[in-house]
């Protein structure tokens, strides 16, 4: 056999076109049938949409006077003024997060009456 070149024949597959198109519906549904219910976007799809809810609100807060707080912190430790700085940073970061809760609860507001 040493000399001979074997030549595998190239493999030509011709579709169907209609076959195609069934095997995707077929597809298509078995994925309708298999694919998790999804909620709805928007704060009122899911089990835990209110308690997903007020937990951002907690930590949009928490966030807000933490990093007030550690922005205040940082200019007392350069400045030498040390309450004043953390003082007055921690009340703007707690504002902003108040600020930020409040647009959280408008937005969950207009979701749910959009429906």
């Amino acid at each position: 056999m040493e000399g001979e070149e074997t030549v595998r024949p190239e493999l030509k597959i011709e579709a169907d076109p209609e076959a195609l198109k069934a095997l995707d519906a077929r597809i298509a549904r078995a994925r309708e049938k298999l694919a998790p219910e999804r909620p709805a976007p928007g704060w009122r799809g899911g089990k835990f949409a209110g308690v997903s809810l007020a937990w951002r609100m907690v930590l949009e807060l928490m966030i807000g006077v933490a990093l007030g707080g550690l922005i205040g912190w940082a200019l007392d430790s350069a400045l030498g003024f040390f309450p004043l700085m953390t003082a007055i940073f921690g009340g703007l970061g707690f504002a902003a997060g108040v600020k930020t809760m409040l647009r959280s609860a408008k937005e969950a507001d207009n979701s749910a009456r959009r429906g």
